[in-house]
């Protein structure tokens, strides 16, 4: 792979949010922490994504696998399935890159709910180029992460999930450069999550939930097993409050909080040694380690991202969204604010959402920015007793 090949392959990487930048003014305060797959961190469906990005600790649906799996046992119909079509980088009048995601649950019985989901990440084509500007071959990258999960009632109001993720990625697959040949890489992680229904009959209440995702192995692109780069693990919390004034109207208030579970590369500070001491340690910890040195060093809440959403309901058919999300400026810098709006006809339950960005411009501009997103989702039989019986109840 020539020079000009490189250059394109360092823009996707960009692209796709592996480098991070924030203004130059800041360039002296700042660490961010990065991660290889991002895409597991988007948000898939359009409900969530009109709501600023909360759904820890929301009412539960088809797409509860990526927030909280353990909200499932929780949902008011026996199978759903859905989709959602996300275009990425819309603003710069992209049509190849997009993410797409499908998801859906199976409850077994009144205690016991299986899950599965798939997004994959298309990002459009790659024209690899000698340095004299000559085409060579085109490339389409791509990511998939595919998981599969299981929950269960462990009370009437609370739930635990766990789940199995692969997590392929091709950005590159067999193009070379000094030798080095790349290749798709590929990892393994596992969610585990709990969730506290709230108390009312009719969903009136507090409820809450904490879900630890993508607890998995380092991903590689070549043969180099000490480079390997960590994927997204996450601890997420929300709490969500839900008033119901009376049968036809309904209102959600949502909060999460989010941290990455990856700690800082370590930055020169101008002693050469040094720095390639510390960066072979933060190559070569193991993940376990990784998790707990996330904790340790700098301005701990400059690290967490948090999203407040509110749902209003009417009728349990029409459905208003807003919200916002929130990032450090020495992490990113993202803000922004988003609206959503959602129609239920009979089974079939559709979804908007647009975003508008609040913070940040240009290459600290949201790829979603200014973008319309759709979801559809199919309740596939009529509501079920989701009240767990003295005879069944596991405590």
């Amino acid at each position: 792979m020539k020079k000009s090949s490189v250059k394109r392959l360092s823009l996707l990487l960009l692209v796709v949010g592996i480098v991070g930048c924030v203004n130059a003014q800041d360039a002296s305060k700042i660490n961010i922490v990065t991660t290889a797959v991002p895409f597991l961190r988007i948000t898939p469906d359009a409900r969530a994504g009109g709501m600023g990005d909360v759904g820890v600790a929301t009412t539960p649906d088809a797409n509860s696998n990526f927030w909280n799996l353990a909200k499932i046992p929780f949902t008011k119909n026996d199978n759903s399935v859905g989709a959602t079509y996300t275009p990425w980088l819309h603003a710069l009048g992209l049509n190849d890159v997009y993410f797409l995601s499908a998801a859906g649950y199976h409850k077994i019985d009144g205690i016991n709910a299986i899950a599965a989901s798939i997004r994959y990440f298309s990002l459009g084509n790659i024209q690899f180029t000698n340095e004299n500007g000559d085409n060579l071959n085109s490339y389409n990258p791509y990511e998939l992460g595919f998981d599969f999960g299981y929950t269960r009632k462990l009370g009437e109001k609370l739930g635990l999930g766990v789940s199995l993720r692969y997590i392929s990625s091709s950005l590159a697959n067999g193009a070379s450069s000094n030798g080095v040949v790349y290749k798709t890489g590929t990892s393994v992680a596992g969610d585990i999550s709990l969730f506290k229904n709230a108390p009312g009959e009719n969903g009136e209440g507090i409820s809450w939930g904490v879900a630890l995702s993508n607890l998995g192995a380092k991903i590689g692109y070549t043969n180099d097993a000490r480079n390997k780069d960590y994927i997204p693990a996450n601890l997420g919390a929300g709490i969500s409050y839900t008033s119901v004034p009376n049968e036809s109207n309904r209102i959600s208030f949502s909060l999460d909080v989010n941290k990455l579970l990856v700690p800082a590369a370590p930055v020169s500070n101008g002693d050469a040694s040094a720095y390639s001491a510390d960066s072979l340690a933060y190559r070569t910890q193991s993940v376990i380690s990784s998790y707990f040195k996330s904790f340790k060093g700098g301005n701990q809440l400059q690290l967490l991202q948090g999203s407040l959403g509110i749902e209003y309901c009417y009728a349990d058919q029409f459905f208003l969204r807003t919200g916002y999300h929130y990032e450090d400026a020495s992490q990113g810098n993202l803000k922004y604010l988003t609206f959503g709006a959602g129609l239920k006809y009979n089974i079939v339950n559709i979804d908007l959402s647009y975003l508008v960005p609040s913070g940040g411009s240009g290459i600290n501009q949201n790829p979603l920015s200014n973008t319309l997103r759709f979801g559809v989702t199919f309740d596939l039989n009529g509501g079920s007793d989701n009240t767990v019986s003295p005879a069944t109840d596991p405590n």
